[in-house]
């Protein structure tokens, strides 16, 4: 199943129990499957007292995008938990957007595991993050 319609993406956010944290950190889902979520972050009002983005900032946009992913995967009935994340932040960004590309490494029926590439407007790589999800039944 492929998400484009804005109005799939939010249902299937709330199902997936997005939160309110996504929202107040501006993200907005550009595309999502359970094999590939696309999403992108603006940098203003994501900074640390220097003016770059915040590296937690990037945490927080590469779980959404992965736990979405793990949601989808996961199917009906069930959740995607978090339970590893970890980040590696190579540039800093400071202005525009950044955006996250979440893609399954595995999907199995316990374990989900995404890499997450965030990107800057030129397309050069500021953060690469990996998120492994526990699937439960709700």
């Amino acid at each position: 199943m492929t998400l484009t319609n804005p109005d799939e993406i939010s249902a299937a956010m709330n199902e997936a129990g997005r939160g309110h944290l996504p929202e107040r950190m501006g993200i907005e889902i550009i595309e999502a499957t359970a094999e590939r979520v696309v999403g992108r972050m603006p940098v203003a009002g994501n900074t640390q007292p220097y003016g770059l983005l915040h590296g937690g900032a990037s945490v927080v946009l590469a779980e959404t995008l992965g736990s979405m992913g793990a949601a989808l995967h996961a199917g009906e009935g069930r959740i995607a938990v978090g339970i590893e994340i970890n980040a590696t932040h190579h540039r800093s960004a400071t202005s525009g957007h950044v955006t996250g590309v979440a893609t399954r490494l595995h999907g199995g029926r316990t374990l989900a595991t995404y890499e997450i590439e965030i990107t800057d407007e030129q397309g050069r790589r500021v953060c690469t993050s990996r998120l492994t999800c526990m699937l439960r039944d709700a």
